[in-house]
């Protein structure tokens, strides 16, 4: 029993060594390279939103919501660059806006309470007003309602490192959808290159910063996912035009006009004559 306890114990002498030189060896990379990269970024964004808020490029900004169509937005360019330090962890925040641009935004007619209701909740969330001209039925029940996008978009960057990871993490708040979308970044490619990639990310333009190399079978997955979740779009918008249009059918048959119009074509069958 001395004997292994002896040796669990060496084992475990042996692991707290071992973590005790990973972390030194973390503590090195925080100190060596990541807080002069944090440096570098901050100045890179500083420049970044200097020069963007007076060329103010005209960057669009297309965000779906589903049962309404795509909130076009563009970037307001009203950089707001934070940062905050501690003794082990840093934090760089840019923050900004896109207005929504109205006028080409769908403006859709949704029906049915329970629809009119994920729609309003979905815009609710994402700070958006436009719920125009809304219809109820005689017991108060809201049965349709036009959508009409307006608003601003919070838009946010956010870098940050800590010693005990030695590495950059970078979150990006709306730009891609409504959504935030991440990546970790080793501490040796944390240069130019990956700023200038972030630089084309905030501005929509052509970039690698957030692709991954996938195998062939997952990407295939994942394209073959698309393709059926197009297909079923467009067999849910077929459908939803359909039942408009019986829906339509419905109210024109049983308008007086409609019953009247029905009624003599049921007279000229009955004179009709035989043969």
């Amino acid at each position: 029993m001395l004997d292994s306890l002896e040796q669990e114990a060496e084992k475990r002498r042996s692991g707290e060594a071992d973590e005790a030189q990973r972390r030194a060896e973390r503590d090195e990379i925080y100190r060596m390279q990541l807080e002069p990269a944090m440096d570098a970024l901050q100045a890179y964004l500083q420049r970044f939103m200097a020069n963007l808020k007076i060329v103010a490029p005209r960057v669009a900004l297309r965000h779906p919501i589903p049962g309404y169509g795509d909130v076009v937005a563009y970037l307001d360019h009203d950089y707001d660059l934070r940062t905050s330090k501690q003794t082990q962890a840093r934090e760089i925040k840019l923050v900004s806006h896109a207005t929504v641009a109205s006028a080409e935004c769908p403006s859709a007619v949704v029906r049915g309470s329970g629809k009119i209701k994920t729609v309003a909740a979905l815009f609710q969330r994402h700070r958006l007003g436009g719920m125009l001209a809304p219809e109820k039925d005689p017991g108060g029940e809201v049965v349709a309602a036009t959508f009409k996008a307006k608003g601003r978009i919070p838009l946010g960057l956010t870098a940050s490192i800590d010693a005990a990871s030695a590495q950059l993490k970078l979150g990006f708040a709306n730009y891609d959808d409504f959504t935030t979308v991440g990546r970790v970044v080793p501490a040796a490619q944390v240069d130019e290159a990956l700023f200038e990639e972030i630089g084309r990310y905030l501005l929509r333009e052509p970039n690698s910063l957030l692709r991954e190399d996938l195998p062939d079978n997952i990407r295939l997955h994942l394209k073959a996912k698309v393709q059926q979740q197009e297909i079923r779009r467009r067999w849910e918008a077929r459908i939803e035009t359909l039942q408009h249009e019986e829906v339509a059918m419905l109210r024109r048959r049983y308008t007086l006009a409609g019953r009247i119009a029905e009624a003599f074509g049921r007279l000229r069958r009955w004179r009709r004559p035989a043969g």
